[in-house]
């Protein structure tokens, strides 16, 4: 076991699995800001999708991370598996001291609709985007003990469900999950929130999709993992404490 030496709070970022990916964004600029990173990541995910895995992803997240003054560790975590939730606290707890802003970034997401979402499907993406999240909030709820008004929670959601059957639900259902702790968990001093970031391309996107998408937004142009990582920044700084039980579009007015 490695004991926490660093003063600085610790933020546990999961779904950081690609250097261009939302939740690489906010581990950036939440070490940027003064933060130390725990970030999980699951590379069988990536491999399962279109855009396959990215070499060394892993390392120079982590690099990148030092570079800003951060203490970074990456942790492997399949949220499939109820038992993940629980082992990820403990190995930032022992490697970095304990969570003060929870921020979720993982998904699900394989694009199916009412018709064509297999039961397998429909399982793992609530199992991941809805059961997940319950057990990390439930987990950080057990763990804090931060000063009352330092705690974060903040989970990333979509409303695509159209053609996104089992995504969209499960979604929503984090949305609830989510928006439940910043009543449940009021006790802590602990604020929660959701953030919609709309559209953004992190290499999914076909020309089709990315011309559609900047011509829906009235500002011209698609959203960046900056965009996001800058509000959810506001939101774990003591500027944003006020913010509490919201569900949060930074989505450039995307209609």
């Amino acid at each position: 076991m490695t004991l926490p030496t660093s003063n600085r709070p610790v933020a546990l970022v999961t779904g950081v699995g690609r250097t261009v990916g939302i939740g690489a964004g906010i581990a950036r600029q939440l070490a940027a800001s003064g933060w130390d990173i725990a970030f999980t990541y699951w590379t069988a995910y990536d491999e399962r999708m279109t855009w396959g895995v990215q070499s060394g992803a892993t390392e120079e997240i982590t690099k990148e991370l030092s570079g800003l003054g951060a203490a970074a560790v990456p942790i492997e975590a399949d949220l499939v598996d109820p038992a993940a939730p629980e082992r990820i606290f403990t190995t930032a707890e022992e490697r970095l001291g304990g969570v003060t802003a929870l921020v979720m970034c993982h998904t699900e997401s394989v694009n199916s609709g009412i018709l064509d979402t297999t039961l397998e499907s429909f399982d793992r993406h609530f199992a991941v985007n809805a059961r997940a999240t319950w057990l990390l909030i439930r987990e950080y709820g057990l763990r804090f003990k931060g000063a009352p008004g330092t705690g974060r929670i903040i989970a990333l959601t979509s409303d695509h469900t159209v053609g996104n059957l089992p995504y969209g639900a499960s979604k929503g259902a984090l949305d609830r999950i989510t928006l439940a702790a910043a009543e449940e968990l009021a006790h802590l001093g602990v604020s929660a929130n959701v953030v919609n970031p709309g559209p953004i391309d992190t290499g999914w996107m076909t020309d089709e999709i990315r011309a559609s998408g900047i011509r829906q937004t009235p500002l011209g142009r698609l959203g960046t993992p900056q965009d996001t990582a800058n509000l959810v920044d506001f939101l774990c700084s003591p500027r944003g404490q006020w913010i509490n039980g919201q569900l949060l579009l930074s989505n450039g007015g995307f209609a």
